[in-house]
């Protein structure tokens, strides 16, 4: 019987250190780059439908296999990591993207990149659609007013028409959607990024699709 007389790496002093730490670290990031992940909402362009502070779960497989659908809340690559008139021309590698959006990275050393960030808002419009947006944020598609129930803080609009809200009246290029904030009027989205006012698809890194906290408003977030 041959018997293999090298270390014993399995009970190895690093392994049973370092090892449950390497596996739990690497289920995490695969869960969270394929399958799902928690965020929460650190600002108010999405009220009254999404609180400051909510915390939400964001499902990344459906979108892998279809195009976003009106009404659909989506988080996103920020616009300083896509759009050719805000990103850097070197900017931060997905290396540095994974470490500074780690949660207890991000907590111990404080470090933090605009082109990192996750975005969330709502798509409005998809590819193909003619779609205009007021000076008061109302959305319409193919002039046809949309919907929208959740919308409640609209921008506000002087005696002689004027307004802190930009105006809108593109058709949404393939393979592109236009998302806004439910809260018109403070949110920075696809009405004001300078260059240009659609989302890619391939820069939406999941659907929001169920807030587990604050408890008592627990539940499935609706279209």
């Amino acid at each position: 019987m041959i018997q293999n007389e090298g270390p014993d790496i399995k009970n190895h002093p690093f392994w049973d250190f370092w090892g449950p730490i390497i596996l739990t670290i690497s289920l995490y990031t695969g869960v969270r780059s394929y399958i799902a992940e928690a965020r929460y909402i650190p600002s108010g362009s999405m009220l009254p439908s999404l609180q400051i502070n909510d915390r939400l779960l964001i499902e990344k497989i459906s979108l892998r296999r279809r195009s976003p659908r009106r009404g659909e809340i989506v988080v996103f690559n920020s616009p300083y990591s896509f759009d050719p008139l805000l990103k850097k021309k070197n900017g931060p590698s997905s290396f540095k993207c994974a470490l500074v959006t780690f949660p207890l990275i991000y907590i111990l050393s404080g470090i933090s990149d605009p082109a990192c960030d996750a975005y969330i808002k709502r798509v409005i419009a998809i590819g193909g659609d003619q779609v205009s947006v007021n000076s008061k944020g109302e959305a319409f598609i193919n002039n046809i007013p949309i919907p929208e129930p959740y919308v409640t803080n609209f921008c506000l609009v002087s005696v002689n028409g004027f307004s802190g809200c930009k105006t809108l009246n593109k058709k949404v290029p393939l393979n592109h959607v236009l998302v806004l904030g439910d809260n018109r009027r403070n949110s920075w989205d696809g009405r004001f990024w300078p260059g240009g006012s659609f989302l890619p698809e391939k820069e939406i890194l999941g659907r929001a699709i169920w807030r587990f906290w604050p408890i008592n408003r627990v539940g499935f977030l609706h279209l």
